[in-house]
């Protein structure tokens, strides 16, 4: 290995690692956000009657029944 050898990064993880240095709540912000979209206690029987109440597909969504 040459002397003058240094570690590839590319743009895009310079971009990111100098993102964080200016602003470095942004993890925690992306968490919070994520919480707040994602991160929900879900409804078991309202998931149950939403599967039951689902109609199956036909193999062929275009062909019309006769």
């Amino acid at each position: 290995m040459p002397l003058f050898w240094k570690p590839y990064r590319s743009d895009v993880t310079q971009f990111i690692d100098e993102l964080k240095t200016r602003k470095p709540t942004l993890e925690a912000e992306q968490r919070a956000g994520r919480a707040r979209l994602w991160d929900r206690a879900q409804d078991r029987e309202a998931s149950a009657d939403w599967q039951d109440a689902k109609v199956p597909q036909q193999p062929y969504v275009y062909q019309t029944e006769k």
